[in-house]
């Protein structure tokens, strides 16, 4: 990787395609002909279904078919919804009630499918929903982040989903209990909408032999698949699902929505194919949520400030039904970073998860690992504060020592490498910390507020470690098919030019085949910032292979021992021979002599150990307290990569994932009001951050290349987002301390600033 040309800031070649409207995004290639889905929602948080007439839309012009759950069985269907659930301290399962494709007894949130309408027009599909009459019984809605109230499902008592726990409780009381100083601190993580660019959709057609073919725009292909064969009740090989290009998943398009079912029982039962697409609206109403928990977090140091405990305590939102992963994020995934990059073995995280009458909640780019890195640094920061010492300095203090790697974390993971320290140095002076004395009072002089936060994350790549890779020579180039699947993120780049970098295939002859499961047979999809080094892992296992091959081919043509052929990433090189035929030449020369073997070649590898990206964020905060108005000034990240595949898709992962957590941190915070209705289920109800709202986003790398991989690199895809969050509140709350406000919570729009301000001054008066 150190040859030149190689890890180079190449553009993407997929963007030609995207921006001048030559996308192949499933709304824009389902079959000619194919019928309108609409599925119709409940507009009640809770309540039992007394009935529900659909005969009337059954007979509504354009209309093919009308599903309610009391059709369902009809179809050879019975199943809802599978899931996944944690142990709970007792040793018992958490509670997995159904989660059923159409509400069936009881609805549990607004936006849950009640029925599902196909006919030959949207426009039609919509008139015959609304002729549909559903008769509900309200029932008192359990809105609150709380234990108790009234039951979404008679078999959870007291809506706790699960009560999970990690670590060692009784000896972390103790030294809490011991130490010479004990820090506390309540941190609330607001949920989120994901709002992709692209709302969830699929369509469903019938292939010959009474196959089934789903294109769904998720996160890979294999899961989906397995989920539609088992609900459906049909073998594995009699169902094919394509990923077409996909805009934005971030987590949310990584599990199976009740839709995908319905779409694809409605083609079987008609022979005819069926597309659906959500509306924004509806998606807001019905995409599983991000974030929404409340911890409380405390440390524990000895007289020298060193850390000797940590404890957490987390409730967490689950919504009105267990989504497929949810009850692991905020529990397993989120013990994984729960100490960071600090030297401290006295854990414990306790986890409470509730149901709801809101939207199921499920992973958001980061999935645990923002959440969990949110409330250490928070703590870490009002610790600093409280002890009365430089909050940089004690996270110098406590960071494991670069001497100490490989370490094992207090909740058992393996962190390969590291260099705190010197990162933390590298992003100081990036961010002028040096400055910002001179920047704080020229803000004050214009009656402003400023602020810089800090925040110094780890993070912990997730999916399977093991991942494929293919490669079939053609007549004029060769395709790489990968089990990884692009959202957006530029796969299309990254895997051609790094198979062309190891293989010297020109890059533009390359052609890069993703998500269809008729195609690669087995994949992990995209998911945990796993693809770039799960996938180079593959390709570097594959183009061994070929050279191997192709080697033995060239030294039986030229009759020399094949311990004489080489290969330079360029061109075999024959011993005493001026022939040295690249890598498409020696194809070719095997296509000629009919040794087709050839011609294809498959590998699959396995990473021995997962990556730990880390770095530092520095944000500065303008607070204007006439009206409140928050905006994040300056923006600083310096990142431990290890070593870059292309630093200008790093350099936009990192943006994207910056955006997402200033975002969380400013404005994006979703509201139900006391019945359970969203108060914000439109752009003009909801805020996410636009281009001149954000500042520019400085990003540097100071690399220490991880010993997991053969190619240094560690994930990059979700760690813009997992360092903003407490970058921005610790900004916020070092402009606001010195009036006397110790607590601050996300997100910081204007009214929530200017009331605290207000609460500030009347505390102080």
């Amino acid at each position: 990787m150190e040859k030149f040309g190689k890890s180079q800031a190449i553009r993407r070649v997929e963007d030609l395609r995207f921006l001048t409207g030559q996308g192949g995004y499933v709304d824009d290639i389902a079959p000619e002909g194919a019928l309108f889905a609409y599925v119709l929602r409940s507009s009640e948080a809770h309540g039992t279904i007394a009935s529900i007439d659909a005969e009337e839309a059954r007979g509504m012009p354009g209309v093919h078919l009308v599903l309610t759950a009391a059709d369902l069985a009809g179809h050879g269907v019975t199943r809802g919804i599978g899931t996944s659930p944690v142990k709970n301290i007792d040793g018992s399962k958490g509670a997995t009630p159904k989660r059923p494709l159409l509400a069936e007894d009881r609805v549990r949130f607004v936006g849950e499918a009640v029925a599902f309408v196909v006919a030959d027009t949207l426009a039609e599909a919509k008139d015959a929903a609304e002729a549909i009459m559903v008769d509900i019984d309200s029932l008192d809605p359990h809105v609150e982040l709380a234990e108790g109230g009234p039951l979404l499902h008679d078999e959870v008592p007291g809506n706790l989903a699960f009560d999970w726990g990690k670590g060692d409780k009784a000896a972390v009381d103790a030294a809490l209990d011991g130490a010479a100083h004990r820090v506390r601190l309540e941190v609330e993580d607001n949920r989120i909408i994901v709002n992709s660019m692209e709302p969830r959709g699929c369509f469903a057609e019938m292939l010959d032999g009474g196959r089934l073919h789903v294109a769904n725009n998720g996160q890979g292909v294999w899961d989906p698949k397995r989920d539609l064969a088992k609900v459906l009740e049909m073998e594995e090989d009699a169902v094919r699902v394509t990923n077409p290009d996909t805009g934005g998943g971030f987590g949310m398009k990584s599990m199976s929505y009740p839709e995908m079912f319905l779409t694809a029982i409605a083609a079987r039962a008609l022979g005819q194919p069926v597309r659906w697409m959500a509306e924004r609206t509806e998606s807001m109403l019905s995409d599983n949520a991000g974030r929404d928990l409340i911890s409380t977090a405390e440390l524990g140091f000895d007289a020298d400030h060193r850390i000797v405990a940590y404890k957490v305590e987390t409730l967490c939102n689950l919504g009105a039904h267990n989504s497929q992963l949810a009850q692991y994020i905020q529990s397993e995934l989120f013990a994984k970073v729960l100490m960071g990059c600090y030297d401290v073995q006295a854990t414990w995280l306790g986890v409470k998860g509730v149901f709801t009458n809101t939207t199921p909640v499920d992973a958001y780019r980061g999935a645990g690992r923002p959440e969990a890195i949110y409330v250490l640094e928070r703590v870490m920061d009002h610790a600093a504060r409280q002890l009365g010492v430089d909050a940089w300095e004690l996270r110098r203090k406590n960071f494991i020592r670069a001497e100490q790697f490989p370490y094992k974390s207090a909740t058992g993971e393996m962190y390969d490498v590291g260099d705190f320290a010197r990162v933390l140095g590298r992003v100081a002076d990036e961010a002028d910390r040096g400055g910002f004395a001179a920047r704080k009072a020229a803000s004050e002089a214009e009656g402003k507020l400023r602020g810089m936060g800090l925040c110094y994350y780890i993070e912990s790549i997730l999916g399977d470690p093991s991942e494929g890779a293919r490669v079939v020579f053609t007549e004029d180039g060769a395709e790489i098919h990968v089990g990884t699947q692009s959202n957006g993120q530029g796969h299309e780049t990254a895997f051609a030019k790094f198979l062309s970098d190891q293989s010297g295939i020109p890059m533009e002859k390359i052609t890069v085949i993703q998500g269809d499961s008729d195609v690669i047979a087995e994949g992990g999809g995209t998911g945990g910032s796993r693809s770039a080094t799960t996938q180079a892992n593959a390709t570097l296992a594959v183009v061994s292979q070929m050279v191997e091959a192709f080697g033995a081919f060239l030294a039986e043509r030229e009759e020399v021992d094949p311990g004489e052929v080489s290969f330079d990433d360029e061109r075999f090189r024959i011993a005493g021979s001026n022939v040295a035929p690249t890598m498409l030449e020696a194809a070719g020369m095997a296509r000629a002599a009919g040794r087709e073997d050839l011609l294809n070649h498959h590998a699959k590898a396995t990473l021995p150990g997962r990556s730990y990206p880390n770095g530092a964020h520095v944000a500065e905060v303008e607070i204007d307290p006439a009206t409140g108005w928050m905006a994040v000034v300056r923006y600083t990240v310096t990142d431990d990569f290890g070593n870059l595949l292309n630093p200008l898709l790093v350099e936009g992962q990192i943006h994207g994932g910056v955006a997402q957590g200033i975002g969380q941190a400013w404005n994006e915070r979703v509201v139900y009001d006391e019945n359970g209705q969203l108060l914000t289920a439109t752009f003009m109800d909801y805020g996410v951050p636009r281009a001149n709202d954000l500042p520019m986003i400085a990003f540097t790398t100071e690399p220490v290349p991880s010993t997991a991989n053969p190619m240094g690199m560690k994930g990059c895809g979700e760690a813009g987002t997992v360092g903003a969050l407490a970058a921005v509140a610790n900004a916020v709350q070092d402009a606001v301390w010195d009036l006397g406000i110790k607590k601050v919570d996300m997100p910081f729009t204007p009214l929530r600033v200017w009331e605290m301000l207000k609460e500030g001054e009347s505390a102080a008066a």
